[in-house]
């Protein structure tokens, strides 16, 4: 579900015309949508409203200001990877004592100044990270609250870049040694207080299957560990995906039609799934989406600069690269693409739509068929909105985009576009 539709002919973000955006502030040029993202927080909430839970957003898909303070008021926790974005939390009116904290490369600056403002609870990923935790907790004076992160060795049938629960993978520890981390870590780290039990299999996961496979294998796991240990929570981490491919409105538009596909898997059907198998354990379950918070909540405006016709493929080179929206390269992304000026026919076109850098990896689409679209004129990227400017960089020396929050008829400049001088802020000739 997003708020981008076309109305009388140009695509709105609610009731913004994104061409009005584009003109004023220039591309490229991220556009996010407050009343999609306040939905999509609402809509699980509701969803797992037979559980005492709490929905810590993970801040890595988009750590801008406002979107953080959005979720904040709306009483979300977050799920953090670096002090970096529990210090964006704690800018944005956000309680670090609603935070986690993941990452299995955590460094003594980042616990003690974790530990300071008093987080919820790390995530730790490795026996020697607990016992780091540790130390550095009896250095300070202070309890350190933990859990452990289980590997349950479940494949999420993700890209293999954002799976995050097989053996295979670097983070957590392995399904069979959890009970024996756990009494070792109690035994011998005094400084350490075990508050519940973590997983995370994976991103962007479209079907419920993977999901309840790893909740019906951990479950017994958390409940030996709330025997032994007295546990609180239990922690299931993220990865509901998002449709890429959404129509923009709602009439029977032979082009949407045809480049549509089977919708993902829905909170409804992910609560029926899981929940039945956590609310007998009597404890705080922790969700942790990102992706699904903000992913079709924002848009990504790029101008068509130029037109090149060559004997194997026509291109569109536009103003937005890779250095603005990376996934297509890194990830195989898919994106859906449309004008900002709505298509008068159903006439397509195959084309690789490009951008500036000089890279033969930096294009947004290939061999697409999109709608006619000439030089000057503008597109929208939609569902850019998770891992696209927060995976941005200044490649090239292109400045950043500047970032815009629509909510209702109001747009306001939430990030400012870079100058070059700020590219270049902090360098030094010897």
């Amino acid at each position: 579900m997003h708020s981008f539709r076309y109305h009388q002919g140009e695509l709105f973000a609610e009731n913004v015309p994104l061409q009005s955006l584009a003109e004023k502030h220039g591309t490229p040029l991220y556009v996010y949508s407050k009343a999609t993202i306040t939905g999509h927080f609402t809509r699980l909430d509701a969803a797992l409203g037979k559980l005492n839970h709490l929905i810590c957003y993970a801040v890595k898909a988009n750590s801008n200001l406002a979107i953080l303070n959005t979720i904040a008021k709306l009483g979300g926790g977050f799920d953090i990877v670096s002090a970096g974005e529990l210090y964006r939390v704690i800018k944005a009116g956000g309680d670090a004592g609603k935070c986690t904290f993941a990452g299995v490369g955590k460094t003594r600056d980042e616990i003690e100044f974790a530990l300071q403002h008093g987080i919820y609870c790390f995530n730790a990923e490795s026996e020697a990270e607990l016992r780091y935790i540790n130390q550095v907790a009896g250095d300070l004076g202070k309890k350190a609250p933990v859990a452990v992160r289980v590997n349950p060795n479940v494949d999420a049938k993700t890209h293999a870049k954002i799976t995050t629960g097989k053996s295979e993978n670097k983070f957590g520890i392995d399904f069979d040694q959890i009970l024996d981390v756990y009494s070792r870590v109690a035994a011998e780290c005094p400084n350490l207080v075990i508050k519940g039990l973590q997983m995370h299999i994976g991103s962007q996961l479209t079907n419920v299957d993977p999901f309840l496979e790893a909740v019906q294998k951990v479950v017994p796991l958390v409940k030996q560990v709330k025997e032994r240990h007295g546990i609180e929570f239990f922690s299931i981490g993220g990865g509901i995906g998002i449709n890429y491919r959404q129509s923009l409105d709602s009439g029977d538009h032979a082009w949407w039609e045809k480049n549509a596909e089977t919708h993902p898997l829905t909170v409804q059907a992910y609560a029926e799934a899981v929940v039945p198998h956590l609310e007998p354990l009597g404890l705080r379950i922790l969700c942790e989406p990102g992706r699904f918070m903000v992913g079709n909540a924002g848009v990504l405006l790029t101008k068509v600069l130029y037109e090149k016709r060559g004997s194997a493929k026509t291109f569109k080179i536009v103003d937005a690269g890779m250095n603005d929206l990376i996934r297509p390269t890194l990830y195989e992304g898919w994106h859906q693409i449309t004008p900002l000026k709505q298509p008068a026919d159903d006439t397509l076109e195959k084309v690789d739509v490009v951008g500036p850098i000089c890279e033969s990896g930096d294009f947004l689409a290939q061999n697409r068929d999109i709608p006619l679209v000439k030089e000057g004129e503008y597109l929208a990227v939609l569902s850019a909105g998770a891992y696209g400017f927060t995976m941005a960089s200044n490649y090239n020396t292109r400045p950043m985009p500047a970032e815009i929050l629509v909510d209702g008829d109001k747009a306001t400049v939430v990030r400012e576009r870079q100058t070059l001088d700020d590219v270049l802020k902090g360098e030094h000739i010897a």
